[in-house]
């Protein structure tokens, strides 16, 4: 049982306290505001509207703390009510204008602003909402008004990031944090340009500044997860966003959908189709990223109408919209389509800001892949196969194009280095492994591929590739084999003589000894399933031999 502290009485001599130090000293919303506790703020502001002391001044408070938690709607909702009374304060458009455009809502947005009288807020929005629409003409307009105060500096530092031009956006910061040293989030905004610069350990030096005065920020742990996901894996990442878990502040709150989407990817797509969805609007990423999943899940059609109407802005989009068009050129044999795609890989890897990246290096080999000039593929990808030696995806291409190339022992190397059973299963890589297998005399392995497989229209290609070129290899025998079976399964008079010059290339390498004598009786078995009148003579003929030769074929 736990003992309380006897209360001291009161004797006849004994003067009462002060009611001063009696009661505690009740919060103020500037010390919520100072200490970036938005729920604190709402709820004190809440409690004074149902001691019914509400006033527009009130509401004011809670749509601007409800916006920098994140609640847009309950914002949006604030403003929406406030307008219903007369001769309301003409702000509010260009702060419902606002919501609308956190929402994604960015038509409203611009008609909220029209609405709204002239200022420095309504021009960055206005040149934010320009970006949207991709209206070239109005973004510069709007950029000429910019002033060198931080805001405009600020805003158009964002816009530089959106565009891709992380090293302009981090020159901005950088001036601003120079002359604003307690602006420390922006090393926040340097680091995040850093990680699109993929200096990730950069990025996570600069970021460390601002987690050790503030260790609970979302956005910021976020980014620190997201580096380790590119230092190390997803594990790493996960393990990173696990001290949010803990955590309960209004960056939290803010955070939510840039957390569980980033969540998706750490986890290779888990949930993909409950978490991204709903944000395809709000979050640029979460779109590209569902495309990513369409694609690993082979729905090229899902994939392709995410991202037709998507105008690309970044090398990422750029080769995301590429990828599509080709595996959706190649699945439907559409030139047009891979003409397409061939044209994006040509953009990012030509560029001069992506031309020496790894992604650029991929995307000018992927152009002269579809171009099927090899030579220039192998350049490229020997430039940057040291980043890639367990990677399944660029072992596949880089040994179909060293085997396109004639290089089949080094291609067989490469394909033997693929564990992807996805990738091993396709008939793309069947029939290349194969026609390496065959090339560098080992026909055996080849045919043995061609036993596993089920009989399909696949399995008959195989075997045509099978038995021609090993008839051009000279390797007679397992020649003679596929055709013998493809006789079997289509009486087209060309598989009969393709048998019939295989057995009887076999015959004579029998004959000069570079063929075990044993391998005859085979031979003619495999001749007995053919009824045409040759047939006879040529058993005849071999059969003579043998006898004169001892050798045993009954």
């Amino acid at each position: 049982m736990m003992l309380q502290r006897a209360k001291p009485a009161l004797g006849p001599g004994a003067a009462p306290q002060k009611e001063t130090k009696k009661k505690k000293k009740l919060p103020k919303l500037e010390d919520f505001l100072q200490a970036r506790d938005y729920t604190g703020a709402i709820t004190l502001l809440e409690f004074t509207r149902n001691a019914g002391k509400n006033s527009e001044e009130i509401a004011l408070w809670i749509a601007y703390c409800a916006f920098h938690l994140g609640d847009f709607k309950k914002s949006m909702d604030e403003y929406h009510n406030l307008m219903k009374k007369e001769n309301f304060h003409q702000d509010i458009f260009q702060n419902l204008a606002c919501c609308y455009f956190m929402m994604g809502m960015y038509q409203d947005s611009q008609e909220s602003l029209d609405k709204a009288k002239n200022s420095k807020l309504s021009n960055r929005l206005l040149f934010h909402l320009s970006h949207k629409f991709n209206d070239e003409s109005k973004l510069m307009g709007f950029h000429s008004k910019l002033q060198d105060v931080v805001e405009d500096q600020l805003s158009l530092a964002s816009i530089h990031y959106l565009r891709s031009h992380f090293q302009e956006s981090i020159d901005i910061y950088k001036r601003i944090l120079l002359d604003n040293r307690e602006y420390a989030a922006l090393n926040v905004y340097v680091a995040l340009c850093y990680y699109k610069l993929d200096y990730f350990d950069v990025s996570q030096e600069v970021l460390s500044v601002y987690l050790q005065s503030y260790p609970d920020s979302a956005i910021a742990i976020n980014l620190k997860a997201c580096n380790h996901f590119k230092l190390y894996n997803g594990k790493a990442a996960e393990a990173e966003l696990k001290a949010l878990q803990e955590i309960t502040t209004s960056s939290f709150d803010y955070a939510k959908d840039l957390i569980k989407h980033n969540l998706v990817v750490f986890r290779n797509g888990e949930g993909a189709l409950q978490v991204l969805p709903p944000i395809l609007d709000v979050l640029p990423e979460a779109r590209l990223n569902l495309v990513v999943y369409y694609l690993r899940q082979d729905d090229i059609k899902e994939a392709f109408n995410l991202i037709k109407d998507v105008e690309p802005t970044s090398p990422n989009e750029y080769i995301l919209k590429g990828v599509v068009n080709a595996v959706l050129g190649q699945d439907q044999g559409s030139r047009e389509h891979l003409k397409i795609a061939q044209q994006y890989f040509q953009l990012v890897g030509g560029s001069a800001s992506e031309c020496d990246t790894i992604h650029g290096r991929q995307c000018m080999a992927s152009c002269f892949f579809l171009l099927k000039q090899f030579e220039d593929v192998l350049i490229y990808f020997n430039s940057i196969k040291s980043y890639f030696y367990n990677d399944d995806s660029f072992n596949f291409n880089y040994g179909q194009a060293k085997a396109a190339n004639g290089n089949f022992k080094e291609a067989e190397e490469v394909f033997l280095l693929i564990q992807n059973e996805k990738i091993k299963n396709d008939y793309i890589y069947i029939s290349w492994i194969a026609r390496c297998y065959i090339m560098n005399r080992k026909a055996r392995l080849a045919w043995e591929l061609y036993l596993k497989m089920e009989t399909s229209s696949e399995s008959f290609s195989l075997l045509q590739l099978i038995a021609n070129d090993c008839y051009k290899m000279g390797q007679f025998y397992y020649a003679a084999k596929a055709f013998d079976v493809l006789e079997r399964l289509d009486p087209n008079p060309e598989y009969w003589e393709g048998k019939r010059g295989a057995c009887v290339g076999i015959f004579q390498m029998i004959i000069a000894g570079h063929e075990p004598r044993e391998t005859l009786r085979d031979v003619l078995q495999l001749l007995r399933n053919t009824a045409n009148p040759q047939v006879e003579y040529i058993i005849r003929t071999m059969k003579k031999w043998a006898k004169d030769n001892r050798v045993p074929v009954a």
